[in-house]
């Protein structure tokens, strides 16, 4: 194995920590793995900083195996983990002391002072208002995330984003957290997981006036996660209250939701009436043009020159989640980095259908291809088949000859067959025609990118 750097190290298992974030809870995430740091490796082994010995004995006893596969999946090479505190090794028969009271080292808040609130609001400075890419899917959710961090309790209060996972709610409670508490008021960050933790916590060591008063000296709570109280009939009582007495003294409440309110009508109804009562923002997936544009904004941000056929592709590969996209642009630069190699579209493309890739195979058929080409031109598919040779329509047939090869098994005579009995020469002759056309012509490169993006969206 070649030689790694410590900056090749931190980013590989930067990638590493992008795509466990999808795939484990986020106070999980948070608590364990957040703070670790890719540090260095070598023919067996692949170290990793924690910032205590018990974060240490905890991944070696719960996590080590998923850990270690998906480095091993980035470096393509089997490789276990060893983990650092402070510059030293922590060996196999290494623990920390078992007395500790796991719920209590865990979810018992410190509530004695609440003027020091700012300094423990668990806000992430990087998620700001700055790099958040605005784009068609999540306009109304960023214009309203605005307005509030301006005018904190005056309008839009409370205000709740949903959305699925990855897409950027907490980035939004973030941004309006940063800039709120840069105006000078007092912010709190929790999820509801957390919150739920805390509040049992209160109760069984008879805290619960600290946790209260903590909780409701805050100007805005950004509460994540809202989904979890559902079931919990104690702590959704404990939320309520809280709630009310925020929203009596015009303090501010930012809420986010992986589902919309109609269908967290499992909570209590008098708890689902109150956020109907402010601005509800969902985010859908981002187009096209907003995938490439977080990508180009993230690949700045880490310095590395990727060129554009590249950002275009891994776009276009992946399209519901912005984390699993952000992920799939680290895994490559660390790729690359580690190799010491140029990035090429041709490499790319043969890593994402290698062993480390981690997009899954759509099938498109014939009907939605030629379907969608005469959707997008505004000619019917009878037209595409005819034999006429009006400009539009020829440039229509080959557009539709070019995704067919591209985007299907079909041979060039099954293609000629499917577009009105062409023979094969004339498809190869109009999928050579559009392979030009999009190295020259920009406009037309974004409408043909435009019908892939159709077709996948609709699989």
């Amino acid at each position: 194995m070649s030689f790694i750097t410590n900056e090749q190290a931190n980013k590989m298992w930067s990638s590493v920590l992008g795509r466990l974030e999808l795939r484990i809870p986020r106070p999980s995430f948070n608590t364990w793995l957040k703070e670790s740091k890719g540090i260095s490796c070598d023919s067996q082994f692949f170290y990793v900083s924690v910032p205590s010995a018990f974060t240490a004995n905890y991944l070696k006893e719960r996590m080590i195996g998923i850990l270690e596969t998906e480095i091993s999946d980035t470096l393509n090479n089997e490789i276990s983990i060893k983990f650092l505190i402070e510059g030293q090794l922590i060996e196999s028969n290494e623990q920390v002391d078992d007395d500790i009271p796991l719920s209590v080292s865990l979810t018992n808040p410190s509530f004695s002072d609440v003027s020091h609130v700012n300094e423990n609001s668990s806000l992430n400075s990087k998620y700001t208002f700055e790099n958040f890419i605005v784009g068609d899917s999540n306009q109304l959710a960023h214009s309203g995330a605005k307005t509030v961090s301006e005018k904190i309790g005056v309008v839009f209060n409370p205000l709740l984003f949903y959305s699925d996972v990855g897409l950027g709610k907490t980035h939004l409670l973030h941004a309006i957290g940063n800039v709120a508490q840069k105006n000078g008021f007092v912010c709190f960050y929790t999820t509801c997981e957390e919150f739920t933790n805390k509040y049992i916590a209160s109760i069984q060591q008879g805290t619960t006036e600290k946790f209260r008063d903590f909780y409701r000296s805050v100007d805005i709570l950004l509460l994540d996660d809202i989904q979890f109280l559902i079931g919990k009939e104690q702590t959704q009582e404990g939320f309520f209250h809280t709630f009310n007495a925020l929203h009596m003294k015009n303090s501010q409440i930012v809420i986010a939701s992986d589902r919309p309110i109609s269908e967290l009508k499992v909570l209590e109804p008098r708890i689902v009436s109150r956020f109907s009562g402010g601005l509800v923002a969902d985010i859908q997936s981002p187009k096209l043009e907003t995938r490439i544009a977080i990508l180009k904004s993230k690949a700045e941000k880490i310095e590395i020159l990727i060129p554009d056929s590249v950002i275009e592709y891994i776009a276009y590969k992946i399209k519901s989640n912005i984390r699993e996209l952000e992920g799939c642009l680290n895994r490559i630069t660390a790729w690359f980095q580690f190799k010491d190699e140029e990035i090429t579209l041709d490499a790319v493309q043969n890593i994402l259908k290698g062993p480390i890739s981690f997009i899954p195979n759509e099938m498109i058929s014939d009907i939605e291809v030629v379907s969608a080409v005469s959707k997008h031109f505004g000619i019917t598919q009878n037209q595409l088949r005819s034999r006429s040779r009006h400009k539009m329509t020829v440039l229509s047939r080959q557009v539709a000859m070019y995704l067919l090869r591209e985007e299907t098994d079909l041979s060039l005579a099954a293609i000629g067959k499917i577009l009105g009995g062409r023979d094969h020469s004339t498809v190869l002759y109009g999928h050579e025609k559009v392979s030009t056309l999009l190295k020259k012509d920009v406009e037309f490169k974004n409408t043909v990118l435009a019908i892939k993006d159709s077709l996948s969206t609709e699989n």
